[in-house]
């Protein structure tokens, strides 16, 4: 099986999962949680380089006051039950986004696992949080026009090095959206462009090892060209 070097996930449908259960929204929230323990471990078996999952878009503080003081709970509530495992399976943390806005105790203990897990080199297990990629788009753009004011560089960009100035500078071989929707809602517009796109059924909460195999599988049907054509 080809494995996807880098796969991006929106995880999506926790809520409804939970409101099909007659559960608060929170109740799915906790199990999307446990999710990324799965597939986090499962992606490192199976020699995935890095996983990009989207934990809390710049949007997402529209919700409900209530649950985002929840989902801003969640990363200590994963990572103190998780972060020995992680270890254990030599994966290494990191994230992207605007940590910046959300309480010092959050920030406190996402920093401390990207800290613990630095020298592991298995899995990267990146966490998209207060990331949007519009704004990503806006502040790799306005450094690159910073250094060009500062004659630090020439007004000589192409698109190539773009990826210079953004938060995840891969381009993603697989982006997955779970529970159903269609839509990419702003998130790695810009490494997304010839990745394959796969849409699940399946809530985030049900998605398992056995779905992340699915999804390969799948991927490896796939005729990727990249705009040419295969004699």
């Amino acid at each position: 099986m080809n494995v996807p070097k880098t796969i991006a996930i929106i995880m999506d449908g926790n809520g409804r999962w939970a409101k099909a259960k007659g559960l608060p929204r929170t109740a799915g929230h906790k199990q999307g949680a446990d999710t990324i323990r799965t597939v986090a471990l499962h992606a490192n078996r199976i020699s995935v380089e890095k996983l990009i999952l989207y934990a809390f878009s710049t949007e997402n503080w529209k919700r409900p006051e209530d649950e985002v003081s929840f989902l801003c709970k969640l990363p200590g509530l994963f990572f103190n039950r998780y972060i020995k495992e992680l270890m254990e399976n030599n994966i290494r943390v990191t994230f992207v986004g605007e940590l910046e806005r959300f309480p010092e105790d959050t920030q406190k203990v996402i920093r401390k696992a990207v800290s613990m897990t630095e020298k592991n080199t298995g899995l990267e297990l990146c966490i998209a949080i207060n990331y949007g990629s519009r704004r990503e788009l806006v502040l790799g753009i306005r450094q690159y026009a910073e250094e060009v004011a500062a004659h630090q560089r020439a007004n000589d960009l192409v698109p190539e090095q773009l990826a210079d100035y953004l938060m995840v500078p891969e381009e993603i071989d697989l982006l997955i959206r779970t529970s159903g929707e269609m839509r990419i809602s702003n998130f790695l517009l810009w490494q997304i462009a010839y990745a394959e796109l796969i849409f699940t059924p399946v809530a985030w909460p049900d998605f398992d090892e056995e779905q992340l195999d699915r999804c390969i599988k799948e991927f490896n049907q796939r005729d990727r060209r990249f705009g040419g054509i295969k004699s």
